[in-house]
Parts: C-alpha cells; structure tokens; sequence
C-alpha cells in the first residue's frame, strides 16, 4: 500500500511516517506540508491513499480531497485530524474521504482505515459514527419535498442509512427484502452522487433526512 501523509506540523508528518513504516506492507511515498502539495504529490506519486489533515495553509484537506478525487480517482483519502465537529465530519465525507479519524486513533485503527480506503470501502472511527448517527436522529423533521427526486420509501431508507443500519437490519425494519433494499440504496447513491454509505450519511445530514 503506497501512503501519502499530508499534515502542516512537521513533528505529526514525522511521527506518521514512523508508524507507517512499521506496517508491513506500508510504503510512504511522501509527504506534504499542505493541501496543495497533497495534491500535486498525489498527482506525481498515485499513491493508494493520501493521509490528510484537515487544517492547513494554501489549501485546507477538504479542498485538497475534493481535488485529489477529481484528478486522481484511483487515490483514496483517509482524514486524521483533531477536529470531530459535524461540519467538518459531512465536509470531508462529501469532498470524497473514505475514512475519517481523529488524531486520538491508536495504531490499529489507522491500518483498519487505510486498508479499507485501498480497497474502496469506508470506515469512521467509532466516535466519529456514533456523532453523525446522534445528528441523524437529532433531525425529526423532514422535508415534505424530498431533494434530487428522491422517493418517500428512497428517503426513508437514506434516513436509516444516516442512522448506521446496515441492509439487512433495513430490510428487517421496513419488512422488505434484502434485495429490495439493495436496489433503494444504490438508486439513492446515484441520485445522491453518494459512492458509499458514509458520503449518503452526509447528504442525509445537509438535507435534514436524519430520522
């Protein structure tokens, strides 16, 4: 697995590489002092995933994700930072990172995510989770038009989506079939422009579908 890590400190770069290169099967293959070398070393290097901060100069890490995810598509981002406020959550998810973390992760969480990010899927930490499941359900309300020609059963399913329910706990609930709910999510990711169920958790939260 080939790493980039972007952070503006240069004792965190340091500290991060030396963890890295602890990890078999790990290569660092740069690092960056902001999120505009973040995206000029992805573009050089194609790394498997860019391990980005998410507070520093010239280009902030949701800047840098979301142009890191236009140009390099086969480049993964994973977010470590101390930040864990829901603004910062939903931007980065919607920007394209796949994991997000804070700065308290141990070891072990940090491989899990970058793992998971090389092979496409999405993994937050288990604080950052439990916050966006308690914002979806902080969200009684919702809207009587549903955005991007979502259907009330499609936005129903999206809600439970933001709640953290997997597909055959949706299936369960709704009393449909596992199939059926399949069919839901991957119509709510393409009318969400959502690639995973992390960045459908986020266009939940912005459009107040949280149950």
């Amino acid at each position: 697995m080939r790493v980039v890590v972007a952070d503006d400190q240069r004792v965190v770069r340091e500290g991060l590489v030396t963890i890295l290169e602890h990890m078999p099967g790990v290569e660092v293959v740069g690092v960056a002092e902001n999120g505009a070398a973040a995206v000029n070393l992805a573009a050089a290097a194609h790394p498997d995933v860019v391990l980005m901060d998410l507070r520093m100069p010239d280009m902030d890490g949701v800047e840098a994700t979301a142009a890191i995810r236009a140009r390099t598509p086969d480049t993964q981002v994973v977010v470590l930072t101390t930040y864990a406020d829901d603004e910062s959550i939903m931007s980065a998810l919607s920007a394209g990172a796949l994991g997000y973390l804070t700065k308290d992760a141990g070891g072990d969480d940090l491989r899990r995510a970058l793992e998971a990010a090389a092979a496409g899927q999405a993994v937050l930490q288990q604080s950052i989770h439990q916050r966006l499941v308690a914002a979806a359900g902080s969200r009684a309300s919702r809207p009587a038009v549903l955005p991007d020609g979502l259907t009330d059963r499609e936005g129903e399913v999206l809600g439970l989506i933001a709640e953290g329910l997997s597909n055959p706990q949706i299936a369960s609930q709704l009393y449909v079939s596992e199939a059926t709910v399949k069919t839901h999510v991957n119509r709510i990711f393409a009318k969400t422009s959502s690639r995973d169920r992390s960045q459908a958790t986020a266009y939940a939260l912005r459009h107040g579908l949280g149950r």
